[in-house]
């Protein structure tokens, strides 16, 4: 058996981590102004080289803004965050989603899983239903949760590549943590056969060329998990 490397966090990495955590705690408001970098590297024991570098980041994720020659201020994530942002949130409450960021990835999941079906029905193959009919097999062979998870989005990551839209598998895959985050949960939940059937069910729509049933399944299955008896919400 092969072991991998044990690695330390960087000094780097600890710094973003711990304003992040500052940030999203709320210990640190939006539009306050941050300490110097002089004043951070000192408080915080590092050089400059990792401030500078770590407030940079958190400008690329949304977590502060950097005014030339004023400073450095705590900006909403919420406005001006990417997905970095969202599996930083995951991070700081322990690989967790809260409640409306589940919500909104599973609207989002409709919308896309609608439009993809929709250019797939349009010039669907056999070829292209076997090869998705394997993906979905592959759920239901699953051995552990992370697996089916992971069997899952393949499933529905061909799916949005075979539509032949260029963004939706892109858009589909930038999502690919919060997303094996949730099926993980679902099937914690439910079981993996519930979610091979979720899928399996889609897959016959598919087959059938039935778009009407499609659509209205990927909003009911999905709907399901975010109002209905399938919900995967974390409940305190």
């Amino acid at each position: 058996m092969e072991f991998q490397k044990l690695c330390a966090p960087s000094l780097h990495e600890l710094f973003v981590q711990q304003l992040e955590h500052l940030i999203l705690s709320g210990k640190l408001k939006t539009g306050e102004k941050l300490p110097t970098e002089r004043q951070l590297a000192q408080s915080m024991q590092v050089s400059r080289a990792v401030v500078n570098g770590g407030l940079a980041e958190l400008e690329r994720k949304g977590f502060v803004i950097i005014r030339p020659r004023v400073g450095a201020f705590v900006a909403d994530y919420r406005r001006a965050g990417t997905l970095e942002t969202l599996i930083s949130i995951m991070n700081y409450n322990g690989g967790h989603l809260r409640d409306e960021e589940i919500r909104s990835i599973l609207e989002i999941r409709i919308g896309l899983d609608c439009f993809a079906v929709q250019l797939f029905l349009k010039h669907v193959t056999d070829e292209d239903l076997e090869l998705l009919h394997e993906k979905v097999e592959a759920i239901k062979k699953a051995a552990a949760d992370s697996e089916a998870a992971r069997a899952a989005f393949e499933f529905q990551h061909e799916l949005a590549f075979l539509s032949k839209n260029t963004l939706i598998p892109l858009i589909f895959h930038s999502f690919r943590i919060p997303v094996l985050t949730l099926w993980e949960r679902f099937c914690s939940l439910y079981g993996i056969d519930t979610l091979y059937q979720n899928n399996y069910t889609l897959w016959s729509y598919l087959m059938r060329r039935d778009l009407e049933g499609a659509v209205k399944w990927i909003h009911d299955s999905v709907g399901e998990s975010i109002h209905g008896s399938r919900e995967i919400y974390y409940r305190s």
